[in-house]
């Protein structure tokens, strides 16, 4: 069943950068297939940060390499600037990687240890044929003080660097090619917690500096919300909740937002947070439920979300909610 539910505020085509319809992506394993994104549908403004967010296990890095086909997707379209990168044969979409890049989220594992920063990040600067010589020395130099790190960096490998710093050098990488789109896979989950500030206001600065597009994937809300315009909240590759980041969290209106909100920490200590506790894990994505895919684990499911596949249903400007029963529980979250 595709979802057709509009998703933003009827903005001007020319807007949205990235209009992705009907997402799907299934593995085939020896226990049978699994659906890892099932039709799921967005668009990108401009110059926005839409949030993808959800627990471990809910396809949102799925989507996020779908979109720059390092996985193929089984179905579906991405119409980028007016052209599906679905449809693309792989030597017209070798001319695409320039315009969408990722930042990954293990800054240990990607970067190369036997390159020199100068080179991880001149890497993509000689494919693309963009520099050589003193401007490409000039460019990574840059690269590297816009990132907060020193043009001196650019001689040592990566395993002279913290955690922080590394990912200093990804997210130079990626802005090496002057994207039109960024990828952020929950880029600061694997730094400390202090360095993940750092890295975070860093994204936020240099989004405002240079006018990046980008979809920021994440399992925290409350980072999500630091930075997003916009947000899709996942469950088991389906989507439960879109919408303004500000109208999703002053008024969630799915049971799912209103756990993982229920566990975001809140550093005012007067605030007192509902308290949801969510029974079991994640089901497998192998076997899982009829209906809706949230019942297993929803404090409001009754016998008809078995039965029934929500749609998407608007809410408010923008903002949608797959549950059938989110009109009736409007007042049971306002008590």
């Amino acid at each position: 069943m595709t979802d057709t539910t509009q998703t933003t505020q009827q903005p001007d085509a020319a807007d949205i950068l990235l209009s992705v319809r009907g997402l799907s992506k299934q593995f085939s394993t020896g226990s049978g297939p699994v659906k890892a994104v099932e039709d799921i549908s967005f668009d990108v403004r401009r110059g926005q940060i839409v949030g993808i967010v959800g627990e471990s296990g809910s396809g949102k890095t799925t989507a996020g390499r779908c979109l720059l086909r390092l996985v193929e997707p089984s179905s579906g379209e991405a119409i980028f600037d007016g052209v599906d990168l679905f449809s693309l044969p792989e030597k017209a979409l070798r001319a695409y990687r320039r315009r969408l890049q990722i930042i990954f989220q293990d800054p240990y594992s990607s970067l190369n240890p036997r390159m020199r920063v100068r080179d991880i990040i001149g890497e993509a600067i000689d494919t693309h044929g963009l520099a050589k010589g003193a401007a490409r020395q000039a460019r990574i130099e840059e690269l590297l003080t816009r990132v907060g790190l020193s043009p001196e960096h650019a001689r040592r490998y990566p395993n002279e660097f913290s955690g922080g710093q590394r990912q200093r050098v990804g997210i130079a990488r990626a802005l090496a090619v002057e994207p039109e789109l960024i990828i952020a896979d929950e880029p600061v989950s694997a730094l400390d917690v202090s360095v993940q500030a750092q890295v975070l206001n860093l994204i936020q600065e240099l989004q405002r500096e240079l006018g990046l597009t980008m979809i920021f994937i994440s399992h925290d809300l409350t980072v999500v919300e630091y930075l997003c315009d916009e947000i899709v909240v996942l469950y088991l590759g389906r989507i439960m909740e879109q919408g303004p980041a500000r109208s999703v969290y002053a008024n969630p209106r799915h049971p799912y937002t209103r756990a993982l909100l229920a566990t975001a920490p809140v550093p005012d200590p007067t605030v007192r947070r509902e308290r949801v506790i969510l029974q079991g894990d994640i089901p497998s994505p192998l076997n899982p439920p009829s209906g809706c895919v949230f019942r297993t684990r929803c404090p409001h499911a009754i016998a008809a979300c078995a039965e029934t596949v929500p749609t998407r249903e608007t809410v408010g400007s923008g903002h949608s909610v797959a549950c059938i029963r989110q009109a009736e529980l409007v007042e049971t979250y306002q008590d």
